[in-house]
This record gives C-alpha cells, structure tokens and sequence, in this order.
C-alpha cells in the first residue's frame, strides 16, 4: 500500500502538509493506518527517542534565543547601573555579571572557578549583582556586602565579598560584627547603612532585573548577550568568552 510505503515520512510532517489526508479514507483504513503506525514504533522504537532528541534541541535552542533577547533587551542594567561592583578589568572587550547569594553551595563552588577566569583572561569585565533568594541570612550578607561597598567603597566591598563567599558558618549580625572587626572596619557606619533606603533600593533593582530575565537560582551568569543558568567549571566559561570573541 502507498499509505504503508509513505508511514517512516508522514510520522515527521505536520499535520497541515501531511502526506496523506486522513480524513479522506474510510473507517477500515484509518484503522489500518494506526496499526501500521503502531506497528513500526513497536519495530523501531529507537525512533521515540530520536524523536525526543530532536524536541528538547528545539527547546533548548528557542530558550538560548530568548535568553538572548532577554539579556539584549535590558543591557543597560545589566552593566551600566552605575552601583554594581566592576572587577576584573573595568575596560575588558567581554562582560561577565554574575548573580549570587552568599550562601548559595554552587556560587561558593562557582567562585574560585570565576577567579580562575579572571586570572586565566585579563580582557573580560566582572560585574556582581547581589541577588538573595534563600532566606533571610542571605538578605543580611547582601545588605552588609552593599552597605561596606557605600561606606568603604569597591575595594573593601571585594575584600568582604571574598571572605563572604568562603565563610562556611552562620550568617548573623554577630558575625558580621567580626568580620568588620578582623579587617578594622567601622561596623557602626556598615550597620547603619545596612538599614539605609540605598541599599534595600540596590537588592529590589536586582531582583526585578532578575525577574525580567527569568532568572530564580544561583548562580546565574550572563555572558555579553548568552546566559548560562548554574555552575560552569573555568574552561567552559573561557570557551564561551573565546567563541563570542570569535563571532
């Protein structure tokens, strides 16, 4: 039968350029027709997971060129906000903004990976944009790690975002009253700050920019205009940078 013959073809067309027009046949056909089709899958059932293959690529590739638009679209923010943290090399060709939360397990994995790269690659700019999701401990280390950046500026602030990013104990302000004291620190000025309209004002900015972005974990990287959900060991990250400079 010619139905039999076109089957392996008709099973990947839709259904508006079918091969065949179904509604055309008769009862009998029809059902012949969903015999043979059953038939085959059952013969080769390899076909459902190539099947499947070919759908989550589609997926992936339609997330990539959203994530892409997404990052196109709100670019200023993303690095010229004018109160994020630049590191690296402030006039580097590729911009690196991270996501994180102080107390997230995969940004403090993350973090020797992204100094790696830093040092690996003098040509890229780092930005950090602190985004607390996981409770209130992570909210309290972001509002010091802000407040100490407005009070003792960006070196200091990369000084405590480092230590923050090692510290393995509990957050609390007790801690951050020792931190301050072990880098002679006036917590007072920090504490004051840590309540001040300019820093709750900086964490609602990143997380409305994280929501225009469909970001909810960390860490989360934007790379130029790709955007790399998770964490990613220093060779890939370099093997990105190396392709969007080679485009």
């Amino acid at each position: 039968m010619i139905w039999r013959l076109a089957l392996p073809l008709s099973l990947g067309l839709a259904s508006g350029a079918s091969a065949l027009e179904l509604d055309a046949m008769s009862s009998a056909e029809r059902d012949a027709f969903r015999a043979e089709v059953r038939a085959y899958i059952l013969e080769n059932p390899e076909i459902i997971r190539e099947a499947i293959g070919v759908l989550q690529a589609r997926e992936a590739e339609a997330e990539r060129l959203n994530d892409i638009e997404l990052a196109r679209a709100n670019a200023d923010a993303l690095f010229n906000d004018g109160h994020s943290f630049v590191g690296g090399n402030p006039d580097g060709d590729i911009t690196i903004v991270e996501f994180m939360d102080y107390r997230c397990g995969f940004c403090k994995r993350a973090f020797p990976e992204v100094q790696n790269v830093l040092s690996a690659d003098g040509n890229i700019r780092y930005i950090i944009k602190e985004f607390p999701i996981l409770g209130e401990p992570s909210v309290l280390a972001a509002r010091y790690a802000i407040a100490t950046q407005l009070v003792a500026g960006d070196d200091t602030y990369k000084v405590v975002h480092d230590t923050l990013m090692e510290f393995q104990g509990e957050i609390s302000n007790q801690a951050l009253a020792r931190l301050s004291e072990s880098f002679d620190l006036d917590h007072d000025a920090i504490a004051a700050m840590m309540d001040d309209d300019k820093v709750g004002d900086i964490i609602t900015e990143n997380r409305a920019l994280a929501q225009q972005l469909q970001i909810s974990g960390t860490p989360t990287f934007v790379v130029e205009d790709q955007m790399l959900r998770g964490f990613l060991p220093a060779d890939e990250m370099l093997a990105v940078v190396a392709e969007l400079r080679a485009e």
